[in-house]
């Protein structure tokens, strides 16, 4: 793989000298295949030819042993080349720009390299090593709601570290309190609300354990949510189409967020349904779109629109990366990974701020609101908009039925009578 990159014979024998050749030029195959431009790689690989340089320097002999020397080679690299930086951020920035490739090369040679990104291990491991099987394996949740408790979790880890607690022992309502209380400056009612519900489990499972001396699950009291106290976040078909318009289809990405978007507001997905379409769920023949494993544990099959069939085939033939799985909608900078939930709702965002309409928390069920609303207003009955958008209940769909926000509208722009 290094002569993809290499013209110079000295340059790669200089290389697979190194005794960090094989980890090397596994990286560079790794890089390739993701579809990193070759600058990556001119600019990654003396970096870890330094990095092998610094561990042999400090009696390294063994890939196994390069682990605990990553932060001291960032540490003196930051030393060496960021005097310039001028503020904490700046330097930061430059220790990830070195950590990072550091850490991807170590992650493919050694199975069990957690490292500090995204590969960290689940928040309290040391202390509690059994809960995150315990959610898995016994409370059965999805990947997603892990990323929700592992989120949550790691900011009470940090909290704390910050006020010097170092063992869940030394938890009491009063820490408890006002950890909730720091992070409601920042998070909101809803947010609050799982953040506390991700507490109690975790309380529950410490004191089932006898790691903590009581159950302090019960003095966690979150903010009271009422749940139909809020209007629908749907936006006028007016607006959708100004969306649409905001996309520069001329571009590889352009093709592919034209057609997330006409599924987000055609189908009203999930963003998390969308990112996990394959060309398996595609069937051109009998012009049908699958949506597997939805959020109530079933499928629905859509008729497969003529513009949403447009816009996928027009990504398929000349926006998606030639990649061997069978996911639809991936990344267009390296990786060339299949895009997430978060980059699906994402850029449903992006497109909504560019095209200036402003909305509370806009991303993809915005526009999934969008499409129950329009269903609503023509008067569909709330089991049939319930099963087209994949809900498990009536009163799911009911959330959105509770205002008519046409006639609202109405309202606001006259005099209101005739509605009234």
């Amino acid at each position: 793989m290094l002569e993809n990159y290499y013209l110079k014979p000295q340059t790669i024998d200089r290389i697979r000298a190194n005794w960090l050749a094989e980890p090397i030029e596994r990286y560079v195959t790794w890089l390739h295949d993701r579809g990193y431009a070759a600058r990556n790689v001119f600019s990654r690989v003396p970096l870890l030819l330094h990095f092998g340089a610094y561990a042999q320097s400090k009696g390294t002999k063994a890939w196994s042993d390069l682990p605990p020397h990553v932060q001291g080679f960032v540490g003196q690299w930051v030393r060496d080349r960021g005097g310039n930086c001028r503020t904490e951020r700046a330097r930061n920035s430059v220790a990830s720009s070195v950590r990072n490739p550091i850490e991807q090369m170590l992650r493919l040679v050694l199975p069990d390299f957690a490292g500090t990104g995204r590969g960290r291990p689940f928040p309290f491991t040391g202390q509690v090593p059994g809960f995150l099987a315990h959610l898995r394996d016994e409370r059965g949740l999805r990947p997603g709601t892990l990323l929700i408790y592992r989120h949550s979790l790691r900011h009470l880890e940090a909290y704390l570290k910050e006020i010097k607690a170092n063992s869940l022992r030394e938890l009491s309502p009063t820490i408890l309190s006002g950890f909730v209380t720091a992070r409601s400056e920042d998070c909101g009612k809803s947010a609050i609300g799982g953040l506390c519900g991700v507490l109690r489990v975790f309380l529950r499972y410490l004191f089932r354990e006898n790691l903590v001396p009581q159950d302090l699950s019960q003095s966690i009291e979150g903010p009271r949510h009422y749940r139909l106290s809020s209007i629908p976040r749907s936006i006028p078909w007016a607006e959708v189409e100004r969306m649409l318009a905001a996309v520069d289809r001329r571009s590889a990405v352009g093709k592919r967020d034209y057609a997330i978007l006409l599924l987000l507001v055609t189908y009203g997905l999930r963003s998390r349904e969308v990112a996990a379409l394959t060309l398996d769920d595609l069937d051109w023949e009998r012009e049908r779109l699958r949506v597997p494993e939805r959020k109530a544990g079933h499928s629905t099959a859509y008729p497969l629109s003529p513009i949403v069939g447009e816009a996928i085939v027009d990504y398929l033939k000349h926006g998606r990366p030639q990649r061997a799985d069978r996911c639809i909608f991936y990344r267009v900078l390296a990786p060339w990974d299949p895009m997430t939930a978060d980059g699906v709702s994402g850029r449903a965002s992006y497109y909504l701020h560019k095209a200036g309409i402003t909305v509370p928390r806009p991303g993809s069920h915005t526009l999934r609101h969008t499409c129950v609303q329009r269903l609503i207003d023509a008067h569909f009955p709330l089991k049939t908009i319930g099963d087209y958008v994949g809900h498990g209940s009536p009163e799911s769909t009911a959330v959105y039925a509770k205002v008519s926000v046409e006639s609202l509208r109405e309202v606001a722009l006259g005099d209101g009578e005739e509605v009234v």
